[in-house]
């Protein structure tokens, strides 16, 4: 979790908040692991007085451009969320770096399971550079997709989790998509026909794009679910056809949802949309 829609509904809530422009006075770092690279006591202090001059997003990266040439990369991973704040609110328990801005505002980083990782880095690509493209970006067509896709012979569940592949995509994301195109998340990658592969390219990036819309999923109603900036919940989840859904009736054919491991995460079908062997029908 944070998958693409809501890495970018933060980015958006980032921009809108005015952090551009904004000064790091401060960096209270409270888990040191938190800190990928480099070494924690250089990263506080290098961080110190550097102005946001840029904020972007790679996969589910959000990226702060930074003065003098430097990024600050953010992987929120499983729990990982971000508070803005005025500085003398009290830090609230599991967060585990604060950077203190200009104009009184701090930024939290909230991380239940200390799982989220900050890279400080001049350069950008040992950070990102084997992220594979981005799938709603206008230059990634059909013909990209097609070209990355049939020459694999991995089953689509996991080529799809696969950061290197696609960017962006998670569990939620890529179970909505399967769904939407009905395939089976263990079917071959090359097995797909051009039709197939077309169904899933457009799946896939409505997908995203209706959790965009929807400002991301929040999965019940514990702290260290996804949350925006301000603290208020996304409401994708009450769009989702499939995931966690199990025992319900497919919004599509009425046949129960399944739950099923795939690639070691939990996954959910229609056994009936996506039929394992499409060879078959139904």
């Amino acid at each position: 979790m944070p998958e693409l829609p809501e890495v970018h509904t933060i980015l958006q809530d980032l921009k809108q908040a005015g952090l551009l422009g904004c000064s790091i006075q401060k960096v209270l770092l409270y888990w040191p692991k938190t800190v990928a690279q480099p070494a924690a006591s250089l990263f506080c202090r290098l961080l110190r007085h550097k102005q946001i001059i840029g904020l972007d997003r790679r996969g589910k990266y959000l990226i702060l451009s930074l003065s003098q040439g430097y990024y600050l990369c953010i992987h929120l991973r499983m729990t990982g969320r971000l508070l803005l704040v005025d500085q003398a609110t009290p830090e609230a328990p599991h967060v585990r770096l604060r950077l203190e801005l200009d104009r009184g505002k701090a930024l939290d980083y909230h991380d239940t399971r200390k799982f989220g990782r900050w890279h400080l880095t001049k350069n950008l690509e040992e950070v990102v550079g084997k992220i594979g493209p981005e799938p709603l970006s206008p230059n990634f067509t059909f013909e990209n997709f097609w070209n990355r896709l049939h020459p694999r012979s991995r089953a689509l569940k996991p080529l799809l989790l696969d950061q290197t592949f696609l960017a962006g995509l998670g569990n939620i994301y890529v179970d909505e998509a399967l769904w939407q195109a009905q395939l089976h998340p263990l079917q071959s990658a090359h097995q797909l026909t051009l039709e197939q592969a077309r169904h899933l390219y457009q799946a896939i990036r409505y997908v995203l794009k209706r959790g965009i819309e929807s400002q991301g999923t929040t999965l019940g109603t514990g702290r260290s679910n996804y949350y925006r900036l301000d603290g208020t919940r996304g409401e994708h989840q009450t769009l989702l056809n499939i995931f966690r859904r199990t025992g319900e009736p497919c919004p599509r054919c009425g046949h129960l949802i399944e739950r099923l491991v795939v690639a070691q995460r939990s996954t959910h079908i229609c056994p009936y949309c996506q039929p394992k062997n499409p060879n078959l029908g139904h």
